[in-house]
């Protein structure tokens, strides 16, 4: 399944949400996060076009280039540890995994895209920091090179705005104080 405007979360949902319970949040743009990039050289073609996005995005929210750090790892099952290491430094408010992983021809896809998908998770959870998946899984190289395409539709731009909105809304939840504003 993919995301549609059949799938979409409605314009007053989260305000009617928010009606219904006693408390609600939602993240906004974390203009002050200090976000690490970490990418895969595998597929670097992809990869930098999904790089290109997420610079995009956190450009537009007003992030400075001087506090992003941009990684790079052989290939996208080097992801986690690389994600892991940034996300427990504490200097950085998030990190956004990007690469891409195409089906082929051998059982690597499977093997490679699972691992990677649970490596990332389970540094977000482990550390606290939000660790964002921006690891193209596709059938075909024109998927891949669709979904990194220039615009609205780049999954780099669309990850590095997550990692803000969760820096943002982590800072809002009840619970541990991450380490830069204690």
């Amino acid at each position: 399944m993919t995301s549609s405007d059949a799938t979409a979360l409605s314009t007053h949902g989260i305000d009617e949400a928010a009606r219904r319970v006693g408390r609600s949040h939602v993240g906004d743009v974390a203009g002050d996060a200090r976000v690490a990039l970490v990418c895969a050289k595998f597929n670097g073609g992809i990869t930098e076009r999904l790089l290109d996005g997420a610079l995009a995005g956190l450009d537009k929210s007003g992030i400075q280039p001087s506090t992003v750090t941009v990684a790079w790892v052989p290939g996208a099952f080097e992801l986690p540890l690389a994600a892991m290491r940034l996300a427990e430094s504490g200097s950085v408010d998030a990190v956004v995994a990007l690469g891409a992983v195409i089906r082929g021809d051998t059982a690597h896809f499977d093997f490679v895209a699972g691992e990677c998908a649970s490596g990332l998770q389970r540094a977000a959870l482990d550390t606290g920091v939000p660790v964002v998946f921006g690891v193209l899984t596709t059938d075909t190289v024109d998927q891949a090179l669709a979904r990194c395409a220039e615009g609205d539709g780049n999954k780099g731009f669309e990850a590095a705005v997550t990692a803000l909105e969760m820096v943002d809304l982590l800072r809002k939840l009840p619970g541990a104080t991450p380490a830069r504003t204690r």
